[in-house]
């Protein structure tokens, strides 16, 4: 099968973390996407152009997506190319996380509209531009996906990725006492584990 894996990182990651991948997927070409902007009226464009070069070459493409790689995908407008995704600890409500963010730094619309970006005590910019692109573009998803999501996940509760997962038809699996990062022994064991089930829950 002429087939190829687009991977796309979370915050802070890289294009390197591919090949942790390759091994699972023998009969797949697998390659790493290092996008350079971190917006998804940026990011999602230079997945977009990643996925069509792709889709060039090769028949069949699957994304696997971390964290808020997987909102930037879902804005990236690629269902027409992606035959199957794995979604892991996905941003799937971008505008609740957002609003989340705001009641942690005790910021109010007000005030992020006026400022224009505010910077928050726990690393994170707030931007008002951001909140109002993900009001005016919500998600739409329709790529068959599978989901892995940790229990301790604290930027996305389990009600919201649940409610994602049924509203897009999508397998949910939970690792119990995961977090968002998966990056212990265990977790990428019960992670590398999920893939070669194909993504269904476990």
């Amino acid at each position: 099968m002429n087939a190829a894996i687009l991977y796309v990182h979370g915050k802070g990651g890289s294009a390197a973390e591919c090949e942790h991948y390759r091994p699972l997927f023998p009969g797949c070409a697998v390659f790493g996407l290092d996008y350079k902007t971190f917006t998804p009226w940026e990011a999602g464009p230079e997945i977009r152009n990643a996925a069509e070069k792709l889709k060039i070459e090769y028949d069949h493409i699957r994304l696997i997506a971390n964290s808020i790689g997987a909102f930037f995908s879902m804005s990236a407008e690629i269902d027409r190319i992606i035959d199957q995704a794995y979604f892991i600890s996905p941003i799937v409500d971008m505008e609740k996380l957002i609003c989340e963010m705001m009641r942690w730094a005790n910021v109010t619309e007000t005030e992020l509209k006026a400022k224009g970006v505010i910077r928050t005590g726990f690393g994170e910019d707030l931007s008002w531009d951001d909140l109002c692109y993900v009001r005016a573009h919500p998600v739409s998803w329709r790529v068959p996906t599978s989901i892995l999501y940790g229990e301790n996940d604290s930027l996305t509760s389990l009600e919201t990725v649940s409610a994602f997962a049924k509203a897009h038809h999508a397998s949910l699996t939970v690792m119990r006492g995961g977090e968002h990062w998966f990056h212990t022994e265990e977790q990428m064991r019960f992670l590398d584990d999920w893939l070669r089930k194909g993504g269904m829950e476990r």
